[in-house]
């Protein structure tokens, strides 16, 4: 069985992918065929999944019979009263912050503006990420995963995207950017919510 994901985003799709062989269901994540042929639909709902269901069943209709799935994900900063949320994609280009640099680069060094001067006990940070699955525009199911992590007050590591090189686990003293793929998995946000959502889809 292949469910199509609603995304773009190697990153994405390479932790979607991992995650899934690690299920044993035999389900295969799959991009979804011609994604970059259809428009954007617009994400204004200010929770994850609201803008989870809005993707799901948005490109599920573009796509009849097949099961999409999208998701919604982003860092929260509890010294930041929970930003940069749902606008995490694009914190730093809010604020018109430093437009000269790559996104993930920039946003990240708008977080560190953000947090400049903040101890390490006020850094303290979760990923959140919401997936719904939909076909035909319904939405059959959703899921959450979260992650506990803090800030660092500089990046480490070169793997992953987004905020992961500032992104510390600090059980094993390292960041989401430090692992590779598979020990991130045991961790991720997005992992997590896939091993949620994927029994609601395809049951024993």
């Amino acid at each position: 069985m292949i469910f199509y994901v609603a995304t773009s985003n190697p990153g994405k799709l390479r932790d979607f992918a991992a995650a899934a062989e690690t299920t044993g269901t035999g389900i295969q994540l799959a991009p979804l065929p011609n994604l970059s042929t259809i428009p954007a639909p617009p994400e204004d709902e200010p929770t994850f999944e609201g803008n989870a269901q809005i993707k799901a069943v948005y490109y599920s209709s573009h796509a009849p019979g097949l099961i999409v799935i999208a998701d919604d994900s982003g860092l929260e900063v509890d010294a930041l009263e929970g930003e940069p949320g749902v606008r995490s994609a694009r914190y730093a280009e809010d604020a018109a912050f430093a437009s000269d640099l790559p996104t993930d680069e920039r946003n990240n060094q708008y977080l560190l503006h953000r947090l400049e001067g903040a101890p390490a006990a006020k850094r303290t940070a979760h990923y959140r990420c919401v997936l719904a699955a939909s076909r035909d525009g319904e939405v059959l199911a959703t899921a959450e995963g979260t992650v506990e992590g803090s800030i660092l007050t500089a990046p480490r590591g070169g793997s992953g995207f987004g905020y992961d090189p500032l992104f510390l686990l600090p059980k094993l003293n390292q960041t989401m950017a430090e692992l590779d793929i598979h020990a991130k998995l045991s961790f991720s946000h997005r992992g997590k919510a896939l091993a949620a959502l994927l029994p609601k889809l395809h049951p024993e």
